[in-house]
């Protein structure tokens, strides 16, 4: 068991494939794919974010992703590919690891939200 952040990161990169804006772009038209955004509300308020993305604080993914609690998201599911991504990428990882962890297959990481506007993808403001 990871016993210190590079361990934790090291764990979730080995599992949780990085994938580039364009293989986002792929994976939201050809798969319908769900794009989270695990930053804080205050960051996401302040910067916007992905066009399409829903926002699920890290804090509270276990819970949104759990359809056994009453917190479930019902976007969140297992068939469904799930594209995260936060301000540069680590939260993001430790995320999609514990997707992982909790059953879900197809879970990518985007990175940073800043590498995605960079890249040309569609942003928003937040709700």
């Amino acid at each position: 068991m990871p016993s210190n952040v590079k361990d934790m990161m090291a764990a979730a990169n080995a599992v949780v494939p990085k994938i580039t804006a364009d293989e986002a772009r792929k994976l939201i038209a050809g798969e319908n794919a769900l794009v989270v955004d695990v930053r804080d509300a205050p960051e996401v308020q302040a910067s916007g974010k992905v066009k399409g993305a829903i926002n699920i604080s890290r804090g509270m993914l276990e819970f949104r992703a759990d359809a056994d609690t009453p917190y479930h998201n019902a976007e969140l599911r297992k068939d469904r590919p799930v594209i995260l991504y936060c301000a540069s990428g680590g939260r993001s990882a430790l995320s999609g690891k514990l997707l992982k962890d909790m059953g879900y297959q197809k879970v990518y990481n985007l990175g940073g939200f800043k590498d995605w506007a960079e890249n040309g993808g569609e942003t928003e403001p937040a709700n």
